[in-house]
């Protein structure tokens, strides 16, 4: 990990990720610290129907609040929030989530690229995003608005991804994107501090 980069503010962080992800938060979450005070938002693909299975699974494995995102709901620190399947989530400007059903973006909704454009418009250079294993392109042209908005933007070793399809795209086309393995990015979250306005 690049030291001289940490830490570094944040008000929201968004993990992204599609096939061969769900293992990588699996390692993940149990390691996260429970004084974690800015909202996490994962936005993985997976079919409708198991809603409940991620949620129920990370909630087995860490002290932070995880619940499905839900339509108006307010982002509030320290809670981890899922993109339901087959709603594309986005961000307001009031800090809520919006869900929308209109067509897939790269195959996928929700998909990743959707809520990285949106959250890097609302929070801006206090954003983090993170790009785990996946086989299609999803979040690569999210995380480039990510980081022209000024936000910090993370992706996962391709070596080390199940599927390195989609964090390789990130990494070709994203200058100044820090590559992190996979058991690595538990210290990077742990050690990002809130972002709190005076």
């Amino acid at each position: 990990m690049e030291e001289t980069i940490m830490p570094s503010k944040c008000k929201a962080l968004i993990i992204g990720g599609s096939a061969g992800s769900l293992d990588v938060l699996l390692e993940i979450f149990p390691l996260l610290s429970d004084e974690i005070d800015f909202p996490i938002i994962l936005v993985t693909h997976r079919k409708s129907g198991n809603d409940a299975l991620l949620s129920d699974l990370l909630r087995s494995r860490t002290k932070l609040k995880v619940n499905e995102a839900e339509e108006k709901d307010k982002i509030q620190p320290g809670n981890v929030y899922i993109a339901p399947a087959d709603y594309h989530l986005l961000i307001e400007e009031n800090e809520t989530f919006s869900l929308d059903y209109s067509e897939k973006v790269n195959y996928s909704r929700p998909s990743i690229d959707v809520t990285f454009h949106s959250a890097a418009e609302v929070f801006k250079d206090k954003l983090v995003c993170i790009l785990l294993s996946g086989s299609n392109a999803d979040g690569v042209a999210g995380l480039k608005t990510v980081k022209s908005s000024g936000g910090l933007v993370v992706i996962q070793n391709p070596k080390t991804a199940v599927m390195p399809y989609m964090p390789q795209q990130a990494a070709n086309e994203i200058e100044g994107g820090i590559i992190l393995n996979a058991n690595e990015m538990a210290e990077f979250i742990n050690k990002l501090y809130s972002y709190k306005t005076s």
